[in-house]
């Protein structure tokens, strides 16, 4: 149930690669829900308690995302069937193996994808499940012949404490997911409950760059650490940053303090230094060569969502990134101002969650004006109820109380009319948000294509 998300989609095709007789129903219909029909896995729409008898069902697995009050769910549990979350199938999966999950509030799909990818180029044929569609493996999931499975394990219901990792890593700890965590500390606190269930053997290995993660570095003593961060005070670390123009960033990783080389990823953003040196730690205590490791980093295309470049005409440019979160946000928008130095950015932002909003509508109403024009869509309410005294509006108040402007808009079509008088050559347009906003992205190119931003002057349209 929920097969239309990445997780559970991932789980469907590991499921269904490992010989079982899998189906699957969400609500609507998602590329994810292609994907697997595109391997033969039946999907219905909606939620019925029909559907255990008509797929046979023997184990009903569920996402988070799902009531406890749902039909299906509870007729299935009075029926007899067993019943389990996405975490205790997929945990069942890796702790039988040579697991390497990956957790933090932000990077863990980008970490993932990275670390699966040198595993790959290393001829160590991993299983995959990745939290997000990998371009390299055209997918969130893979079922390999060798020992070692990545995992990218979602900390936001908890779930993450089901699985013991032969190495855990976390690539920072911040407080999100407001619905299930109260404040900072109780984030830290199951952060540390997960680094206990590394196995007694395994390896840590943490970003200590990051203030969250250095605040619960002394309560995990005695467990084999690898930090990593800027410098050459850590295990593995990175100097000489050069951000290159038009996309990419370079560093040289050093190991112990150790230079080792350089490393070239086509990605860019100081965030994916970080995430490279996660992924260089792992790759060598796997015993895997520095040289392998930099050739995979050199051509990772990243994964969908992931300041994903959606088009272009003329000299007016489109990305699209997934971040939905303060943290993430000006992560984002320092990486496009480092692409494109000088260029004008167009920020569209559609807020997740209104719990979310609630708690950090000032913290994204800071980080937004690091983009020159914001417009704001409303809330993408995700499986929450509706929430009268919550609205985007509360970010754009605060915005303006600051000397901010924004651009408030009531739909996608909105934000269409808004920008038509507003584009100019040279913009690079960024929508950004968990929901579906990206969806626009392709709407404004066609709309550019079409010649609709008729006042725009786009050189080369």
């Amino acid at each position: 149930m929920g097969i239309g998300g990445a997780g559970m989609s991932g789980l469907a095709r590991l499921l269904h690669e490992m010989g079982f007789a899998v189906s699957g129903c969400d609500v609507t219909s998602t590329s994810y829900v292609e994907r697997v029909l595109e391997r033969g896995i039946p999907v219905s729409l909606g939620h019925s308690a029909d559907h255990l008898e008509n797929y046979g069902v023997e184990l009903l697995v569920y996402s988070s995302a799902i009531a406890p009050t749902n039909l299906e769910l509870l007729t299935a549990r009075e029926r007899g069937i067993a019943v389990a979350r996405r975490a205790e199938i997929l945990s069942l999966l890796f702790n039988e193996r040579k697991g390497i999950g990956i957790a933090g509030t932000h990077g863990k799909t980008t970490t993932s994808s990275m670390i699966g990818l040198i595993l790959e180029t290393a001829d160590l044929s991993p299983t995959l499940a990745i939290g997000g569609e990998l371009c390299d493996i055209g997918g969130n999931a893979k079922l390999g012949d060798g020992a070692c499975m990545v995992a990218e394990l979602d900390e936001s219901d908890g779930s993450f404490e089901l699985f013991h990792c032969q190495m855990a890593v976390v690539t920072n700890v911040d407080w999100d997911h407001v619905d299930h965590y109260p404040n900072l500390d109780s984030v830290k606190d199951a952060f540390v409950r997960f680094l206990g269930h590394v196995k007694p053997e395994g390896i840590s290995v943490l970003c200590a760059e990051d203030p969250g993660v250095a605040a619960i570095l002394p309560h995990i003593k005695g467990k084999n650490i690898l930090t990593y961060g800027w410098g050459k005070g850590w295990n593995w670390g990175a100097t000489h940053v050069h951000h290159i123009q038009g996309g990419g960033v370079s560093f040289v990783a050093h190991k112990n303090g150790i230079p080792m080389g350089d490393i070239i990823l086509g990605l860019s953003g100081e965030h994916n230094v970080l995430n490279a040196l996660a992924a260089c730690a792992v790759a060598d205590a796997l015993g895997i060569s520095f040289a392998v490791t930099k050739k995979a980093l050199r051509v990772f295309r990243g994964a969908k969502r992931r300041l994903q470049y959606v088009g272009s005409i003329g000299d007016v440019q489109i990305y699209d990134d997934y971040g939905h979160h303060p943290n993430e946000i000006a992560a984002t928008l320092r990486a496009v101002r480092n692409i494109f130095p000088g260029h004008r950015l167009i920020a569209i932002f559609q807020p997740h969650r209104y719990t979310r909003t609630a708690a950090m509508f000032g913290d994204f109403a800071k980080v937004l004006p690091l983009a020159d024009e914001v417009f704001l869509l409303p809330i993408y309410p995700a499986d929450e109820e509706q929430t009268d005294s919550v609205s985007s509006a509360l970010i754009a108040d605060a915005m303006e109380r600051e000397g901010h402007v924004c651009h408030f808009c009531q739909n996608m079509k909105d934000v269409q009319k808004q920008i038509t008088s507003l584009v100019r050559s040279g913009d690079v347009i960024l929508t950004i948000g968990a929901g579906n906003v990206c969806l626009l992205g392709p709407r404004l190119l066609q709309a550019l294509r079409e010649g609709v931003f008729e006042n725009a002057m786009v050189v080369g349209a």
